[in-house]
């Protein structure tokens, strides 16, 4: 698997996946209708932001990572990073993957710590994944997400220090 900097040309791989992801409205606060011109704007956003995927050996899209600051301003030296991982490629190492290059990729610009502003407490795959890299849950939203089969669920924050 390769990990390489997205482009406009990566984006209809990109969204079949996105989409199906956002719908389902079950891990992201997206508005579950957004359109594919909306998507991209939404995943590819313009420098100092970065989206990557990974690839495979064909150069199929196995995944995708947006990675941006936190906040602006005296929070600017905290950074964010939102996942997708192609259902079809599940289970196969590539969201820890993900989440390892943009974990590197904060240090590496000089962030003092990455924190998840917004992890649906029952995607817990995704939970703990990012314990098994070193973040804590440093807070929960009590009901901050409408899941659309489990209803009201807590929102986690998680954070990192890098």
């Amino acid at each position: 698997m390769l990990i390489r900097e997205a482009t406009a040309e990566d984006w209809p791989a990109i969204w079949p996946f996105f989409q199906t992801i956002v719908a389902a409205g079950e891990t992201f606060t997206y508005p579950v209708d957004l359109d594919q011109d909306q998507g991209r704007d939404w995943w590819l956003p313009a420098l100092p932001s970065r989206t990557v995927v990974a690839v495979d050996d064909s150069g199929a899209v196995l995944g995708t990572a947006k990675m941006n600051r936190n906040h602006q301003g005296n929070g600017s030296h905290v950074a964010s990073a939102s996942y997708m991982v192609d259902p079809a490629h599940s289970g196969r190492g590539v969201g820890r993957a993900l989440c390892a290059y943009t974990v590197d990729w904060a240090r590496e610009q000089g962030y003092r710590a990455m924190q998840f502003n917004a992890v649906v407490e029952t995607n817990v795959h995704a939970v703990k994944l990012y314990e098994s890299l070193g973040f804590e849950v440093i807070g929960t939203l009590p009901e901050g997400f409408r899941h659309p089969e489990d209803g009201y669920v807590g929102l986690h924050i998680m954070h990192l220090r890098l």
